[in-house]
């Protein structure tokens, strides 16, 4: 079928509709309109056949198929933006055959659907971006190397050389002649743009430092954030706070700004109690007889009683100590003794990591006390697991206070008002 074919029905449906009282003029109208409406029917059953009929038979194959990749083309609608391009072609290759004689209109028709095509092939392109974006997230490198920001650079690139392109058709220049236009607009481009580059820059230092990463436990106190990173795409950090609020960012933020990643101590696999407790001072004194043979009984400090108290007996005879003046010569407290047995309670403890460090320590004393820390690390890094140990512990060290014969130092409250003045 040629161009002559389709001048001589044309001429004949013309003659015809002249034969049936028609006006000429309005004949050549009612003729091109008519080709036009033909134009447009064909147009929509190549849509339809390629959307409804070849699209489905291919959607038959791909659920068939054992490749996963089709299968994700199929869910971002790679297929299915492929079939906007059926009725483009058929404007664009029957139009010029069938109303030839209107140069004017076939050469509007041509570029619209040239503009339209080129539309088309960026949803398809794009389209192509998300399935191989969803692709690499089924691998294990996307754990540690998110690439969603780099996809969202390419669109970036895309969209602006397919924007280049028709503002160079629509103005009649060429796109070498845009782009240096576009220079002269550096600073405004730079101010619009300036969050998706810096974005795109800080998004390669996270990357190739593996500095944050999806999943990472981090806080920010600048920005009141205490949670586990969902998302780092070209602009934005989404991140998921442990009260279920969702905070967003910018992503150069997080190269900006102090970050605590808490990654280091999920992989070493333990987390850190650091806790001090305020004992009264004056309830810290030397040790009796009578003391020391109590505290014998405890298992954890049982041998250090007796080793340390005849080690002290042995220097104080070495010097001629008077033993009837505790203040001379050496003597064991009962503090000293209490942090013995934190000490052999944490090592024996079978939450706790006897191959970290473990100690326990007095800080400086002050108004509230003498504060007595415990420094060690839990073998769950989990955080409602890490609560309960620590409370456990705490909870006991509570409750052996009092039979090393130590005070807890709190503040006074009401009911110790009371006791005054009863």
């Amino acid at each position: 079928m040629n161009l002559d074919q389709f001048t001589l029905w044309s001429q004949q449906f013309k003659t015809w509709l002249s034969g049936h009282g028609v006006h000429n003029d309005l004949a050549v109208i009612i003729s091109n309109y008519s080709w036009i409406f033909v134009i447009a029917i064909l147009a929509a059953i190549a849509y339809y056949v390629v959307r409804k009929i070849l699209y489905n038979f291919l959607k038959r194959l791909v659920k068939k198929s054992k490749n996963k990749f089709d299968d994700i083309l199929l869910e971002k609608k790679f297929f299915q933006r492929l079939s906007y391009f059926a009725p483009a072609i058929v404007f664009y290759k029957v139009t010029p055959l069938v109303i030839s004689h209107l140069s004017g209109f076939v050469n509007l028709v041509e570029r619209t659907t040239e503009i339209y095509m080129m539309f088309a092939g960026v949803l398809v392109i794009d389209a192509l971006f998300d399935a191989l974006h969803h692709m690499y997230l089924t691998t294990e490198m996307s754990k540690t190397r998110p690439i969603k920001g780099f996809i969202q650079v390419a669109k970036i690139i895309l969209y602006s050389i397919v924007g280049i392109i028709l503002i160079s058709w629509l103005l009649g220049q060429k796109p070498l002649a845009i782009i240096g236009g576009l220079g002269a607009l550096s600073a405004v481009i730079m101010l619009i743009f300036k969050d998706s580059i810096l974005g795109f820059v800080a998004g390669i230092q996270l990357s190739v430092n593996n500095m944050v990463r999806i999943g990472d436990w981090v806080t920010m106190s600048k920005y009141e954030i205490d949670g586990v990173v969902t998302e780092i795409s070209l602009t934005t950090v989404k991140i998921q706070n442990f009260d279920n609020t969702i905070s967003t960012l910018p992503t150069y933020s997080m190269i900006a700004d102090a970050v605590k990643n808490w990654r280091g101590m999920e992989e070493a696999g333990g987390r850190r109690i650091s806790r001090a407790l305020n004992l009264d001072m004056s309830s810290v004194k030397f040790c009796t007889s009578e003391m020391l043979e109590r505290y014998e009984k405890f298992g954890y400090v049982s041998d250090y009683v007796k080793q340390t108290e005849v080690l002290i007996q042995q220097h104080n005879l070495q010097d001629n100590i008077d033993n009837d003046v505790l203040v001379n010569g050496r003597r064991q407290t009962n503090l000293g003794i209490f942090r013995a047995y934190l000490r052999e309670y944490l090592k024996n403890n079978p939450d706790i990591h006897d191959d970290m460090t473990i100690m326990v320590r007095q800080l400086a004393p002050t108004e509230k006390g003498l504060p007595m820390q415990l420094y060690c690390f839990t073998k769950t890094t989990a955080w409602v697991e890490y609560e309960g140990v620590q409370s456990d512990i705490f909870d006991h060290i509570l409750a052996i206070i009092p039979y090393f014969d130590l005070k807890v130092f709190q503040s006074p409250a009401g009911n110790d008002f009371k006791r005054l003045l009863t």
